[in-house]
Order: structure tokens, then C-alpha cells, then sequence
């Protein structure tokens, strides 16, 4: 497993194997370097990287995104698919399906025992 600490985010070089639902509230990404992720659909929901989600600023002008409700299905996967050969895009039962999670960004979110272990020294 190469594990690269860089300005107290974690990077790991590989793309992943692959990706599956495990139980309703993780998934389990595999990744070429054996490294075995665990993601809670929460976190992921909550991290979603789009404008809509998180914001964004575009010619120096800033886009802050609106408080929103929870609709029902926001923690529900509907679907998962690969973008190219850097990232997923996951559609959320409440329709939302704008973001997308490069393989880095993914990994940066991972909460396994080994991960969660190198956060914390950071």
C-alpha cells in the first residue's frame, strides 16, 4: 500500500478495482494498490464535490449554495457510474446526480481503520 502524505492530505497512486455496496450505509471501494476503502454514504452525500453541494467561485464571483431539505432518498444510492478513468458519479435516490468523485478526492474521504489512523496523526 503507498500511502503519501502531502500538506496533511493522504494520496494513495492507484485507481480502483472495484466498488460495491456492502451494507445500507457503507461502500467498499477495492483498489489496485489492495487497499480495501470503507465509505460511509453518509459522508459521501454530505462531501458531494458539486457547485450545488459545496459552491463555487467563477470570475471572482462566488457561488454559495442555498440551505436545503432533506428530500427522501438523500442517503440512497440509486446508481454508480465511472467517469473516463478518474472518477465516479453516484445518483442519489432524490435525484441529486451532479457530483463527481475523482479517484483522489475519493480516497481523501476514505474512512477505513488505516486512513482514519493516518488523519489523525496529521
Amino acid at each position: 500500500m503507498l500511502y503519501i502524505c502531502l500538506n496533511k492530505k493522504i494520496i494513495m497512486s492507484t485507481e480502483p478495482k472495484s466498488i460495491k455496496k456492502i451494507n445500507l450505509d457503507e461502500l467498499e471501494v477495492c483498489w489496485n494498490d489492495m487497499h480495501i476503502g470503507l465509505h460511509k454514504i453518509k459522508t459521501l452525500r454530505d462531501e458531494c464535490p458539486c457547485a450545488t453541494c459545496k459552491g463555487e467561485t467563477v470570475l471572482l464571483k462566488t457561488y454559495v449554495p442555498a440551505t436545503k431539505f432533506d428530500l427522501p432518498g438523500k442517503y440512497e444510492i440509486k446508481n454508480i457510474s465511472v467517469v473516463g478513468s478518474y472518477a465516479m458519479q453516484i445518483l442519489w435516490n432524490d435525484g441529486h446526480d451532479t457530483g463527481i468523485y475523482s479517484w483522489s478526492y475519493l480516497q481523501s474521504l476514505c474512512e477505513c481503520t488505516n486512513c482514519d489512523k493516518i488523519k489523525s496523526r496529521n
